[in-house]
């Protein structure tokens, strides 16, 4: 990790120059100082030689004038105000970080010139920016002490500080104005970097919003909305609160009752009730029509006997029977007896066959392959494929009008002797998609991998959906994706990257690439889809143990009292210790899971009223579901304690648990050593 200021602004990249004399180092110099001063960014300067001398003058006198004129910014804010907390907090972090960095040196240089120091912090290691820029805001602060005001400004971290006179009138900013020109935005907005103008934060964009799920977030000047993602189906319309109503279809005209129908309308839906009843002898149909009712065949015995039923519009009638004449008769004219019907002469009954009448009947001469009914009195066809099963076709037989024909089953075409059959390989006309098998009398289709034969037609090759298979939950970690004939697996966009086998996303260490935007002053911690920059202090009366492997991951406050400090002497507190852990989204989380193990050096008690030392664990502080326990357990004959995380957490989360160990002598705390683990759960479970 880079370990100069000057570094903030990411200085990178080669690039080629031209030139026909080469330029000296202060030429070089000095274009870097002149493109610093049109604001141009210091990692991608055009290249003016090809030296590499020439290269690094150019791009560090660029940053040093770029970080001079940030450091100016942050001085004048701080002669200004009087506080560097919410004159920086939404402006570019990177820039922001060196003017907010002399800022605070320079307020430290105006305190001890207060106090009447001499400005030349003995004991400070401030590192070279901080330190001049501390010695002159002290001596200027001296040198003007009998012009300067004396009352302290009366800003707070909250509240914007006072403003002197005329200074924000002359003032362009967009929103606000702190004071000495200084701009700042409203709620909702941030400052861009030509340190005017504010602009819209997109939380939509930066997941700052607070949508659920099923909600859609819409950018608004300043903040944001929530607007339901799915319709509210059918009868009901959306509306601008999110809520559904119901759409009354009949006054709105959406029905489509007939002109002879009432609409009414119901939740989500409506009815069509008939405007008008029949009269007696009548009924409605479906489209509300009157129709009559045939009582002849409604009503089980309209008619006395010897009567016949004649049913009328809207009612019936009953009539006498008279003479009726069976098959074969028909009643003469004057309707008093029955005389023969010649069916030969008067119907043709018998077709193109020969015909014989008889007295109340006929006969039929029948052609060959027909033969007479005599119930029916009709030459009826003989069907030989039932007379001679199996022996007139190979496959199928199928009757005609006085012969027959035969036909194949599917898959075999008749031979010429128009009985047998011979298979057809249908493969020659490609009926598959892909692969075709001709067997006899069919074929089979095939497919090629990561596809399947479609059940509808078992021809059509049809991609195999990987991602909907019942296993297909677990062929990716993430996300699948099907394509055609195959599948792949994606990552979160950013913090994970796809492991070699193309399913399984595994971390990115941002850390150890190099690619995080941790300043020189933290610690970069990687995490599960990202990393955190770290910076702790050691509280008054600590001091920062050295720095040892373990570094990266944890830092450690040692006590260290002043000779006559008697409060800091019975303070029990002897050592702290921030530790740092990432965590996945436990996915089925039934059982604690042990997650962080405090060694000490006590070891175990034969018995609890024993002089010897005890250790005893206590969870100080956690989060508000109380998701974590403590126990404690021996190990090696040594006395160690296991936090476990008792309860599920979904990610992401940033959590802080600290957890005591009081070391006991003879049942009373000798001292206690707290450990501060910071939990960083990922919204993942892998």
């Amino acid at each position: 990790m880079a370990q100069w200021t000057i570094l903030v602004l990411s200085l990178c990249g080669v690039l080629h120059g031209q030139g026909i004399r080469p330029p000296t180092v202060p030429e070089c110099c000095q274009d870097g100082r002149t493109r610093a001063s049109r604001g141009q960014d210091c990692s991608v300067l055009p290249l003016i030689s090809s030296s590499q001398t020439c290269r690094i003058s150019q791009e560090q006198c660029c940053a040093a004038a770029a970080e001079d004129d940030l450091c100016d910014s942050g001085v004048a804010v701080g002669l200004a105000t009087g506080e560097c907390e919410q004159a920086f907090v939404r402006s570019e972090p990177c820039r922001s970080l060196v003017s907010k960095r002399c800022c605070d040196c320079c307020l430290l240089g105006l305190m001890e010139a207060k106090r009447g120091s001499s400005c030349e912090f003995q004991g400070l290691t401030l590192g070279g920016l901080c330190a001049d820029t501390a010695k002159t805001c002290c001596s200027r602060n001296t040198a003007d002490e009998a012009t300067a005001v004396t009352e302290p400004p009366q800003a707070s971290a909250a509240a914007h500080p006072p403003m002197e006179p005329d200074s924000c009138r002359a003032s362009n900013c967009s929103q606000l104005c702190v004071g000495r020109g200084t701009c700042a935005c409203r709620d909702g907005h941030r400052l861009r970097e030509d340190g005017v103008t504010c602009e819209d934060v997109n939380e939509c964009l930066t997941g700052s919003h607070d949508c659920v799920l099923g909600q859609v977030c819409i950018n608004t000047p300043g903040s944001f909305r929530c607007q339901r993602e799915v319709g509210c189906g059918t009868g009901y319309e959306l509306w601008d609160d999110n809520s559904c109503q119901d759409i009354d279809e009949c006054s709105t005209g959406l029905h489509n009752c007939g002109p002879d129908f009432t609409c009414t309308n119901t939740e989500g839906s409506f009815r069509c009730l008939p405007k008008q009843t029949c009269s007696a002898g009548f009924t409605q149909d479906a489209v509300g029509t009157c129709i009559d009712i045939n009582e002849c065949v409604v009503l089980p015995s309209p008619c006395p006997p010897v009567h016949a039923c004649v049913n009328t519009a809207g009612s019936y009638a009953c009539r006498r029977n008279v003479v009726t004449c069976g098959r074969g008769y028909r009643l003469t004219e004057d309707a008093t007896r029955c005389e023969d019907v010649d069916e030969c002469r008067e119907r043709n009954t018998c077709g193109d066959h020969g015909c014989v009448n008889l007295v109340g009947s006929h006969r039929c001469e029948c052609r060959t392959g027909f033969i007479f009914n005599s119930i029916t009195k009709l030459c009826e066809d003989i069907n030989e494929c039932r007379y001679y099963p199996g022996r007139l076709c190979a496959h199928r037989c199928e009757n005609t009008e006085g012969s027959y024909r035969c036909s194949c089953t599917t898959g075999f075409k008749l031979s010429s002797d128009g009985r047998n059959c011979e298979d057809v390989n249908e493969c020659d006309d490609q009926p598959c998609s892909q692969e075709c098998a001709n067997v006899y009398g069919s074929f089979q289709c095939y497919c090629r991998r990561g596809y399947q034969l479609s059940d509808a037609d078992g021809i059509t090759c049809e991609d195999i959906d990987e991602c909907a298979l019942p296993a297909g939950g677990h062929v990716c970690s993430h996300r699948c994706a099907n394509s055609p004939g195959s599948f792949h697996c994606t990552c979160p966009p950013s913090g994970y990257m796809l492991a070699p086998n193309g399913r399984t996303c595994q971390d990115v260490d941002e850390c150890a690439a190099g690619v995080h935007t941790c300043s020189a002053s933290e610690t970069c911690f990687n995490v599960h889809g990202g990393f955190r920059c770290l910076s702790f202090k050691c509280p008054p009366n600590f001091r920062q143990a050295a720095h040892g492997n373990d570094a990266p991951v944890s830092v450690r406050c040692i006590k260290a009292c002043q000779s006559d400090d008697v409060s800091c002497a019975l303070n029990p507190v002897h050592l702290i210790t921030h530790s740092f852990l990432s965590l996945p989204t436990f996915r089925d989380f039934t059982q604690p899971e042990e997650i962080v193990f405090l060694r000490t050096t006590a070891g175990a008690n034969a018995s609890p009223l024993s002089a010897s030392s005890d250790v005893l664990f206590d969870i100080l502080s956690a989060d508000d579901q109380l998701s974590f326990d403590v126990v404690k357990r021996l190990h090696h004959g040594t006395i160690m304690g296991v936090v476990r995380q008792v309860k599920p957490i979904i990610g992401p989360q940033d959590l802080v648990l600290e957890v005591a160990l009081n070391y006991l002598k003879s049942g009373v705390i000798s001292h206690r050593n707290v450990v501060i683990v910071h939990v960083f759960v990922s919204e993942f479970w892998w």
